[in-house]
């Protein structure tokens, strides 16, 4: 039975993840900052993680080989940064967003490796520089841009490991609001059939839901 490891998994998209994964047949590792009822009754092995505890997240092992990592968990931070408090707070989306997916893929590489798994982490196209026309959202667009660039360097780094960021849509979440087009189901069943298809061929790819590749 394969393995999953996700992050973030107490609601919206994380926890869509464990849902369908579970439904599929996946043994799922979920970690959370807080444990939900609706999470604790699927079934996953559900962990305590805080994403912004950098020691943490370094610290993390499965405790068995890992067919796929998905690093879901995020924040949105400031929409702009106008003082220090601000900046601070750009900082931190920062750490989240960006280094603790890093420090956790690096964690667990052995484990992925072992499996000959995969890893996956959740962007957007709001991080993309081609994309962004309209401005605005500061510290998340530019921790997403860090991301991916961070997430392309651990691709280059290990060719062999299919490695990919995916941008979910514009989805029905706390983050997205109830007016997105898209739902976490939709979003979730279609980014499970394009993770289904990576390969160390494509490895570094920045794809949407659909498949299509992103714009960088």
């Amino acid at each position: 039975m394969p393995t999953l490891f996700v992050t973030g998994a107490n609601r919206g998209l994380g926890l869509e993840f464990v849902r369908q994964y579970r439904a599929a047949g996946w043994d799922v590792i979920a970690t959370v900052r807080e444990h939900s009822p609706e999470l604790d009754g699927l079934g996953a092995e559900v962990r305590t993680l805080d994403m912004s505890d950098h020691a943490a997240v370094s610290a993390v092992r499965a405790g068995r080989p890992l067919d796929l990592l998905i690093a879901n968990a995020g924040t949105y931070g400031p929409r702009d940064a106008g003082n220090a408090d601000e900046a601070a707070e750009w900082l931190d989306t920062f750490a989240v967003n960006t280094v603790a997916p890093y420090l956790l893929a690096k964690a667990l590489l052995p484990e992925i490796e072992a499996a000959n798994g995969k890893l996956v982490v959740v962007s957007t196209r709001m991080g993309s520089l081609a994309d962004n026309s309209s401005g605005g959202f500061l510290a998340y667009r530019s921790s997403k841009t860090a991301l991916n660039m961070a997430w392309q360097v651990l691709a280059l780094a290990h060719p062999k490991v299919a490695t990919a960021m995916l941008h979910p849509g514009w989805v029905q979440t706390r983050m997205g609001g109830a007016s997105a087009p898209v739902t976490p189901e939709e979003s979730i069943s279609g980014m499970m059939k394009v993770i289904e298809r990576l390969t160390s061929a494509d490895t570094g790819v920045f794809l949407d839901y659909q498949g299509q590749p992103v714009p960088w």
